[in-house]
């Protein structure tokens, strides 16, 4: 695959930035004073192989600009909903100027479950359904532990920071 970036070119999202650094030879391979790739570079890589790009293909973003065309959403919004991949209201308010004069809540609701649907989570971040067993299981493991010390901890039985009781009666 010939890989040419033009100068001035426009904006790039961070998807086009780690492929190019990848053509280039950037990776998390220990070896890396073999690759004709700038420090600076490596950081950046390190940073995007962390972020929402990592798991993004060419064909999903894509894919995603196509069904995205009907919110009619200027360049720089579409850019930072591909880099951001926002999942909830408050993160796609952030992005989209004036998102409550210019859309209904149902509409920016249609456009977060498009994201989800369309472009892939980082490999670090876990679905927000698995999150949530998570604190679930970790809520009853949590009461499990403290009916085995004896039952539950009365909040004048804790200490502040100094060690001194917080409830001193």
């Amino acid at each position: 695959m010939l890989f040419r970036l033009e100068a001035n070119a426009g904006p790039l999202t961070n998807f086009e930035v780690l492929d190019f650094l990848r053509s280039r030879g950037a990776s998390k391979d220990p070896t890396r004073v073999l690759v004709p790739v700038a420090p600076s570079e490596f950081k950046v890589y390190d940073y995007l192989a962390e972020s929402a790009a990592c798991n993004q293909t060419r064909e999903k973003v894509n894919e995603f600009l196509e069904k995205s065309k009907k919110f009619k959403l200027a360049k720089a919004e579409i850019l930072n909903i591909i880099n951001i991949r926002p999942a909830s209201l408050v993160e796609i308010d952030s992005i989209i100027e004036q998102s409550d004069t210019r859309f209904e809540e149902e509409q920016l609701q249609e456009l977060i479950d498009l994201v989800s649907e369309v472009l892939p989570p980082p490999l670090n971040q876990p679905n927000a359904e698995e999150e949530l067993n998570e604190d679930v299981e970790g809520t009853t493991e949590q009461a499990r532990a403290e009916k085995a010390d004896g039952g539950e901890t009365n909040i004048g039985d804790q200490e502040t920071a100094d060690g001194e009781p917080m409830n001193e009666s």
